[in-house]
């Protein structure tokens, strides 16, 4: 299972915990069983059926660039993320 680390501002959802573990293939998956988990927490991943703008998904040690096709090894770790920009 996935090891999802929880935003604070998302953790009241998730009974207060930091960090729960979860199944999913992809990082659609994970969302899809994130939610069926902790009702709500979709919407404040996603918007349209994509990530929502200006949050980045850490899957391992880089940000996907896959979207929520990026596929998940047994043990990745996820992070959810304010996407950083600027020069």
């Amino acid at each position: 299972m996935a090891k999802v680390f929880v935003p604070y501002t998302l953790r009241k959802l998730t009974g207060g915990e930091s960090q729960v573990e979860m199944p999913g293939e992809t990082l659609g998956k994970l969302i899809e069983n994130l939610e069926a988990a902790y009702p709500g927490i979709s919407e404040h991943l996603l918007q349209d059926g994509r990530l929502k703008p200006g949050l980045a998904a850490v899957c391992g040690h880089a940000a996907t660039r896959q979207g929520l096709l990026q596929r998940l090894e047994e043990d990745t770790e996820v992070h959810f993320v304010p996407a950083v920009s600027g020069g």
